[in-house]
């Protein structure tokens, strides 16, 4: 029996906001989400996820790495780096953790991870309503209360922005208008049939920009690709298969390969702008806290982005379990996550700058192994 459960509302039904729900319920804690979507299909956007081990520790925190792991694609290393003709360069083989045996990498798409936790969220007592935000937020000593756009109103001990890199929750702890920093980079993604030789991360370096195939099924995988372009329009449109051929047209190999055979007028190709921001601490205001994207907004580059917004809900589950004073909790919460997802964002963001040109004889295995070895030690 957890003597500090409180009610929380947690703003936000992605995948930290979902993991820390299931988090801070299992400890006692009575919690309501709120997500702004209409239902558990509609707030998934993208094509694929890359669960580095760490993000399985914290999964398994939730009871919902198993499921996962089932689902996915175990894969017994974490990558491989090929030249632009796919000739072999190098293996990147991971970290194993200390204390779990996970596979180095872990992939799933992201609808099976969103359908997962919000089975789990259900399953240990979360009220998750769709279609509904936040009108206004009134904190005081005691607690929050909160006008929905449902048109209730309710009062709850603690409130969590997990509302995203957009986040509406974040003025209200911040007392700014911070918003993420677009990089100068975009990623394409595409779902493909996984060929025997994606049993991994194989990234592909081309002239211009990283290429990449990621397993996430037994017979599924995703192509990605970063590219150096203006800001796109939230419209892809039409014209994102003739872009995408011609940005891998120099590439031999593996991705060659997957570029000829499977895309066509049939594939759903998605591209979004890459944008990084991390907020200075304190991440809390009273007792409102953010997590995820809302505070620590992370390029693709390290598949660390979901990670950190899982163990974001752990470990403040954890810290608000051991506080009788939600001050003390948040505390905790913010100075063990700080400066291990600073890490991740500044790392992600001189990768991304390498890729582009313009970090010349930076080490991008190097800083992938670092970040994969801090990510190892306990959270």
């Amino acid at each position: 029996m957890n003597s500090n459960a409180r009610t929380v509302l947690v703003v936000g039904g992605g995948i930290g906001g979902l993991s820390a729900a299931i988090a801070l319920a299992q400890r006692g804690n009575r919690v309501t989400v709120v997500e702004r979507q209409a239902d558990l299909h509609s707030s998934v956007y993208g094509v694929g996820i890359i669960q580095p081990a760490n993000a399985l520790r914290a999964l398994a925190a939730i009871g919902c790495a198993q499921a996962c792991l089932d689902v996915g694609y175990p894969a017994r290393g974490w990558g491989r780096m090929l030249d632009v003709d796919g000739a072999f360069v190098r293996d990147m083989p991971g970290t194993a953790l200390s204390d779990a045996a996970f596979p180095p990498m872990n992939g799933v798409t992201r609808p099976q991870l969103h359908a997962i936790l919000t089975a789990r969220a259900l399953e240990v007592g979360v009220e998750v309503r769709y279609s509904t935000s936040f009108a206004s937020l009134a904190p005081d000593e005691a607690g929050v209360e909160v006008a929905l756009t449902d048109g209730t109103t309710a009062r709850w001990d603690v409130v969590v922005g997990a509302d995203g890199v957009r986040s509406k929750v974040r003025a209200h702890v911040l007392g700014t208008e911070l918003e993420p920093r677009y990089i100068g980079q975009s990623a394409y993604r595409v779902n493909v049939p996984r060929e025997p030789e994606i049993d991994r991360i194989v990234l592909q370096e081309g002239p211009e920009g990283m290429a990449g195939l990621v397993p996430i099924g037994p017979e599924l995988a995703y192509l990605f690709y970063n590219a150096r372009m203006e800001r796109p329009p939230r419209d892809d449109g039409a014209a994102l298969l003739a872009d995408l051929r011609a940005h891998l047209a120099p590439f031999g190999g593996l991705v060659g390969r997957i570029r000829d055979r499977h895309l066509d007028e049939a594939s759903d190709i998605v591209l979004r702008p890459e944008e990084s921001l991390i907020a200075d601490a304190p991440w809390h205001r009273g007792r409102v806290v953010l997590l995820g994207d809302a505070v620590h907004a992370i390029t693709p580059h390290l598949g660390q982005g979901a990670a950190q917004a899982i163990e974001d809900g752990v470990v403040l589950a954890d810290a608000l379990a051991h506080h009788g004073d939600v001050e003390g909790a948040f505390a905790e919460y913010t100075a063990r996550r700080y400066e291990r997802c600073r890490l991740i964002v500044e790392t992600s963001l001189s990768i991304g700058e390498w890729e582009m040109g313009r970090l010349p004889g930076f080490d991008n295995v190097g800083a992938t192994n670092h970040v994969l070895e801090v990510m190892a030690q306990p959270l």
